[in-house]
């Protein structure tokens, strides 16, 4: 890291409380970003684990078959996937189905397996993906932020999907978790093709790059972490080390933000840790500084209503820290619309807790708009 991501000039935050660039410089990732100030962490963190709820994130089924699948993007990126379909589908007939996005930072292993095989288990095909930087899917440098790429992905699933023999192209779906809420959202307002659009715990990842949970990063903060990131290019430019920052934090420590803590629980400790085949552990989740601030630049709510008449249909915990994104696409896209509350439910419990996720409205729901 250079000097200009690690001095001391200094500026406050919402609270009044002093900030250094090298805070900014974390704060343009995405786990830092939606909570603002985070404190030094030690080495002396716990790996509890909380599986009440149902936690099952790798959760599997004898009812399911699962494939792994290679398919191009449109910019000719290898975009892997896993193909889960009932044991009992007629594969002589023309099946709906579903594309599962996984949360931002994650993997395909994390979340989207469990939705992607849960769905499977209704009659469903379902395809969970690997975003590009992400996973098994191309891309470099690893963990680089694209949101029209992110999109394509959605796009090129289709593409896949629809030329299969048992799938029929007129009845495919997308669910998107977490930031794939609004990757899946920002293609389906170009992507007739996805004809159901649901998604869970929803991040606007624009907004929360931008303005922080609650609106709670001033314009000066911003300002500074697209500045740190500018710098940081120089750095790699020159051949320097390609830097990561945000995400979920390796340790806790005392003063650990709850939010921190909500993350670290899945993705630090085995209840949903998954570090893919040549990965480092200490990089999961954590995007790229210089690519991250690209997302300031992403807008996916603007122009949702066009998305209409296809239904779409918004599922977060009414405890979630991220229930704003949820609330403001629901208010701005047109009808058919819905939004479900799941009571007791904050935002990392429904990547995983099968007594909270609301399995029989999502079957319902696509069963409903992917009718043939």
């Amino acid at each position: 890291m250079d000097r200009h991501a690690t001095d001391k000039t200094a500026t406050r935050n919402t609270t009044g409380e002093t900030i250094d660039r090298r805070d900014l410089l974390k704060m343009a990732g995405v786990g830092v970003a939606t909570v603002g100030m985070m404190s030094l962490l030690d080495t002396s963190s716990a790996r509890a684990q909380d599986m009440s709820r149902g936690a099952a994130n790798f959760y599997t089924s004898d009812k399911v078959t699962l494939e792994k699948v290679t398919f191009k993007s449109q910019y000719q990126m290898d975009v892997f996937g896993n193909l889960f379909a009932p044991k009992e589908l007629n594969r002589s007939a023309r099946n709906p189905a579903i594309i599962v996005g996984h949360p931002m930072g994650a993997v395909k292993e994390q979340s989207s397996n469990l939705y992607a095989t849960k769905l499977a288990e209704q009659g469903f095909v379902t395809l969970a993906i690997d975003l590009p930087f992400w996973g098994e899917s191309a891309g470099q440098p690893r963990n680089m932020v694209s949101p029209d790429l992110y999109a394509e992905a959605f796009s090129a699933a289709a593409d896949y999907l629809g030329t299969q023999p048992f799938v029929d192209r007129n009845r495919i779906g997308v669910l998107g978790i977490c930031g794939s809420g609004s990757f899946a959202i920002s293609a389906a307002k170009i992507d007739p093709r996805l004809r159901a659009v649901a998604t869970v715990s929803m991040y606007d990842m624009g907004s929360v790059n931008r303005n922080a949970l609650n609106h709670s990063l001033t314009l000066e903060q911003r300002k500074e972490i697209a500045a740190a990131a500018a710098e940081q290019r120089y750095v790699e430019f020159a051949g320097g080390e390609v830097a990561v920052a945000g995400g979920t934090d390796l340790v806790l420590s005392a003063d650990t933000h709850p939010i921190q803590r909500e993350f670290y629980d899945f993705y630090r400790t085995p209840r949903g840790e998954f570090t893919p085949a040549g990965a480092s552990p200490q990089r999961t989740t954590k995007p790229t500084v210089t690519s991250n601030v690209k997302f300031m630049n992403f807008y996916p709510f603007n122009d949702i209503e066009t998305i209409s008449p296809r239904p779409m249909l918004f599922i977060s915990g009414d405890q979630a820290h991220s229930r704003e994104f949820s609330e403001d696409a629901y208010k701005r896209a047109a009808e058919p619309k819905e939004l479900v509350w799941v009571p007791g439910a904050g935002h990392v419990d429904l990547y995983d807790r099968v007594d909270l996720i609301p399995f029989a409205k999502l079957t319902s729901f696509f069963k409903q708009n992917l009718a043939a």
